[in-house]
This record gives C-alpha cells, sequence and structure tokens, in this order.
C-alpha cells in the first residue's frame, strides 16, 4: 500500500523531473534540496509533450484524467488536446499470484469454475487486467479484474489533483479560464463510477436491450453469478479491430457496410436512446467472422436526459444546415452563457466557422475538422459547456474518423441528414412532444391543488414572525421622506392628544375648587389644540 507521503514525493519527483517544479516551491520550499530528485528533465521537449510524458509517469490516476480532459476540445488548447489523446493506458501485468484473490472471491474454488485460466493477460490496464478462462461447462470467457489497491490510490491521487488545480489558479490566474478545479470534480466522478464494475456490466445490458432492433450489432454477455464490483466475467468475443480494413476484406466483409452499421448504430444511441457508448476507439470495436459490430469497454458512457435530447439533435441539425441561430438557441437551452456583449461577434465567428466548410463538395467536407472549429471559437469565447455535450461531440468525431478509415469516402453530412430528417418526422417527435404537454400540465396542476395549503403555510408564518420581508425601492429618497411625513403626522396627533387630556384634566379639576388663571390658561391651551386637530384633519385630507 503507498503511503500518502510517499506517493507525495513521487509525484514532486517526476513534477521537478519535467520542469514543472514552480508548482512545488511554495508548498515545498526545500524541495530542492531532496535527494532522491531527478535534477535532469529533457527541457528540449515543448512544454505539451513533457505534461504528457510526465502524466504517463506519474501513473493510472493521472492516466485517466489525461484521457478525460483530452474530451474538453472547448477549454484546452488544440497542441495540448492532440498530447493528451497519446496517452497509452498499457501498464505491466501483475503476477497471477497477487490476482487470484479476488477471482477466489467471487467464483470460489477455480478449478470446479473453471477449466482453465491463462494466466498471462490478454489486457494489461491502469485500472484492471483482463484474462481469458474457459468456464466448467466450456464457455470461453473474458475476466476483468481490478488491480488490488487502486481505489485507495486513486482516492490519494485525486486530493493531490484538487491540490494541483488550486496551485495552477493561484500562480497562473490566465488559466482559470480552463477551470481546472472543475475538470478535477468532474473527473473525481467519472473515475469513481470506473471504479464499479458492476456499473459497467449494468451498462452493457442496457446497450443490448438498445441495440436489439439493429441487425449486427451486439456487446458481451455478462455472467453475474461470478461478478461483482471488483471483477467482471463476459462472454469472450474473437474479432479484429473495427479499423482493420485489410483484415475485414480477409473476412469477407464490406468496410463500407460495417462503417454504416457502426454509425447508424451510434445515431440511435446518441439521439434516440439518450444512452452511448462513450470510448469508442477502434480498439473498444471489434468485428467478428459474422460481420457482428461487437461495443467493448463500459465505463465510460453518455446520457442524455429526453427534454435535452431534442436539443442535440438541433445543435447537430444546426451544424449541418449552417444555422447559426439554432445553434445559438440550443446554446441557450443548454444552459451555456454567453454575455450580451460578446453574442454579435460569437455570430459572426460562428457563422465565418460554418461557411468556410458550406462551399466544399461532399467528398470534401472533414466533419471532425469543422467541429474542432466550431470548438475553438467557443474556447476564445471562454463559453462553459456542459461535458455531456463535448462527449456527444467527440463520439460524433471519433465515430466520424472512423468511417473515412473505412469508406474514404465517407460524408458524415451526407449519411447524417437523412436521420434528422427521420427524427423530425416521425412519431417518437410527436410523442415526446406530447409527454412534455402531460409533464408541464401535471406540474401545473399539481401546483394548483397545492396552492391553499402553501397559503396557509406562509400565513402562520407570518403569524409567527417567522418570515422577513426585505424590500428594495428604486427610489430610497422618496420612500424615506414618505415615512418621515408619516412619523411626524403621528408625533403632531400625539402632542395634540396630551394637550387635550391634560387641559380637559386641569379644567375639570378647577370646577371642583376655585376657577383662576389656571382654569383660563387650561381653557386656552384646549382651544388651540382643538385648532390644531382639526388643522391635522384638514391636512391629511388635503394631501
Amino acid at each position: 500500500m503507498v503511503t500518502r507521503f510517499r506517493r507525495y514525493r513521487q509525484i514532486a519527483n517526476v513534477l521537478w523531473k519535467y520542469g514543472f517544479g514552480i508548482l512545488l516551491d511554495e508548498y515545498l520550499p526545500s524541495v530542492r534540496n531532496w535527494r532522491f530528485m531527478q535534477r535532469h528533465f529533457p527541457q528540449q521537449l515543448p512544454v505539451y509533450q513533457r505534461i504528457r510524458l510526465a502524466i504517463e509517469e506519474l501513473g493510472p490516476t493521472f492516466i485517466k484524467f489525461g484521457q478525460i480532459a483530452s474530451t474538453r476540445t472547448e477549454i484546452l488548447p488544440p497542441e495540448l488536446i492532440a498530447e493528451l489523446q497519446k496517452l497509452q493506458d498499457q501498464v505491466a501485468p501483475l503476477p497471477f499470484s497477487e490476482v487470484r484473490p479476488i477471482f477466489e472471491e467471487y467464483c470460489g474454488d477455480l478449478s470446479c469454475t473453471f477449466r482453465n485460466i491463462d494466466e498471462t493477460p490478454v489486457g494489461s490496464a491502469s485500472i484492471s487486467m483482463v484474462y481469458r478462462g474457459v468456464l466448467a461447462d466450456g464457455t470461453p470467457v473474458a475476466l476483468k479484474v481490478q488491480r488490488p489497491g487502486i481505489p485507495a490510490i486513486i482516492e490519494k491521487d485525486i486530493v493531490i489533483l484538487r491540490w494541483m488545480a488550486k496551485r495552477v489558479e493561484t500562480l497562473f490566474p490566465d488559466l482559470k479560464v480552463y477551470n481546472p478545479g472543475g475538470m478535477v470534480e468532474d473527473f473525481a466522478v467519472q473515475i469513481r463510477k470506473e471504479l464499479d464494475f458492476i456499473r459497467d456490466g449494468k451498462n452493457a445490458e442496457r446497450l443490448t436491450r438498445n441495440m436489439q432492433g439493429i441487425p449486427k450489432v451486439r456487446c458481451p454477455k455478462i455472467y453475474w453469478e461470478y461478478s461483482g464490483p471488483r471483477m467482471l466475467v463476459m462472454e469472450f468475443i474473437e474479432g479484429v479491430r473495427v479499423d482493420d480494413v485489410e483484415a475485414l476484406r480477409r473476412m469477407g466483409h464490406d468496410p463500407k457496410k460495417i462503417g454504416k452499421t457502426g454509425f447508424t448504430a451510434y445515431i440511435k444511441q446518441i439521439f434516440e436512446d439518450g444512452f452511448f457508448h462513450g470510448d469508442p476507439h477502434p480498439g473498444n470495436l471489434l468485428v467478428t467472422a459474422k460481420g457482428d459490430l461487437v461495443f467493448l469497454d463500459f465505463g465510460i458512457v453518455g446520457i442524455i436526459r429526453p427534454e435535452k435530447r431534442w436539443v442535440f439533435i438541433n445543435l447537430l441539425t444546426s451544424i449541418v444546415t449552417n444555422d447559426i441561430d439554432m445553434m445559438l438557441r440550443s446554446f441557450e437551452k443548454l444552459g451555456i452563457q454567453i454575455r450580451p456583449e460578446q453574442m454579435d461577434s460569437l455570430r459572426d465567428d460562428l457563422y465565418i466557422a460554418l461557411m468556410d466548410y458550406s462551399e466544399f463538395q461532399l467528398g470534401e467536407v472533414n466533419f471532425s475538422q469543422m467541429v474542432s472549429e466550431l470548438t475553438a471559437v467557443m474556447r476564445r469565447y471562454s463559453l462553459n459547456v456542459p461535458m455531456n455535450l463535448m462527449l456527444m461531440l467527440k463520439v460524433v468525431m471519433m465515430v466520424a474518423d472512423i468511417g473515412v478509415r473505412l469508406d474514404p469516402e465517407f460524408n458524415f453530412t451526407r449519411y447524417v441528414e437523412p436521420y434528422l430528417e427521420d427524427m423530425a418526422a416521425r412519431d417518437v417527435t410527436a410523442q415526446e412532444v406530447a409527454n412534455r404537454v402531460r409533464r408541464s400540465a401535471t406540474t401545473a396542476l399539481e401546483g394548483f391543488i397545492e396552492l391553499p395549503g402553501n397559503l396557509n403555510a406562509i400565513l402562520r408564518r407570518f403569524s409567527s414572525g417567522a418570515i422577513r420581508l426585505e424590500m428594495v425601492d428604486t427610489d430610497l429618497q422618496r420612500l424615506q421622506h414618505a415615512m418621515d411625513k408619516s412619523t411626524d403626522k403621528i408625533l403632531v396627533g400625539l402632542i395634540i392628544a396630551a394637550l387635550v387630556i391634560g387641559s380637559s384634566l386641569v379644567i375639570f379639576s378647577s370646577r371642583a375648587g376655585a376657577a383662576g388663571i389656571a382654569d383660563l390658561f387650561a381653557t386656552l391651551v384646549y382651544m388651540s389644540a382643538v385648532v390644531m386637530g382639526f388643522y391635522a384633519l384638514y391636512h391629511s385630507f388635503s394631501h
């Protein structure tokens, strides 16, 4: 188990090695004198390349963080994105003896459950390793097992990443626009999900159900009796990478047909189901000897709520049809904040980015490059874009790139337009509108039913003094003047009342005894108070 101090020391060593010691100077002022520090690093290399090399050496948590950050093309510079996309999640495997206890935890006696398990993994990544085995009934399976102790390492690294994000924002205020703290929090949510292999298996089953209407698309079967949070046993499927064109042809498959099948599957996942495979690099897409397209690795999935799904459709339609107004309306509905003073220049830049490609012939349009131009505009204006939107754009771009590899004449715009028109015209659109109307009507009815109870609660809080009213007036001086006049009138009324009552008592007492000067004075005061009272009434009614 890696102690926190040891992990800090490892990270400090790597940061200093690759020239990022500035992050450590204030927090660890004596770091320059530490004996374990490797003082030589390749300063001649570009800074973004050194960032990538440092991330690879820092280990699994940082590699995953870099891979997820590579999707934020609207925030990070293109040169950094290009380096982050090179991150290789390949780690030396552990001895089988170290992971055997996990196998036995979920599968019991291995000699009874399996005919055999190949102790050399077929894949070894930062979080997990994959082994090939055969169940007792002869079924070939893949066994995905979590590296022992990896959750504790990741939790320690998340704490360190948070600290590093704060240091970056403090030392380099200009980098706050990249929102490093927010990126770390998004990463923490995602990596914790990936550590739960049950979620991974459930994602596979949900995708299988959603893909039932598309022939030749499938996912591995999950064997839940041998699976749990740290281990997943699934069907082992033989196949070749989807981008291996020569292998596909040797198997007798038409690469163009495979590309169209994959494209159809992803369009359905994103815009109809709102649940899509979020990591479509070619290693996660296999083609079998029968021509089936197989999805693998379900740790990253995108989820889009039904009411947002149609916004995404409109956004993609606006890109395809060069409709800037529709695009800006879609941004607004997605909660993307645009400052009023930026609106006109942003509209111009978006228009230029789209029009640059509108003159191209169908075979010349590079959709990925067009989306890259749009995200560059978003980056210039520091737009805070929802992560699921960027994940969707990343997936669409990767699918478009695979489509071009399988079919050099593949044109994303030409392929997607019929799907968008079909989705706009199908009954599912009307059904969705009906559902939204029903939800709105239900919400309004519930509010109406709850109105008497809410009013009663407000009145009870008024009576108990639990409600505090805050009033803002646009003309505070006028309000103060009105309050002063009211106070003066109340004061005059009190004085008049006091004079009347006092003089009446004097007159009453003088009548009981001898009349004199006091009686005369009291009478004058009484008459004066009456006159003042009538004047006050007149003044009040006249104003």
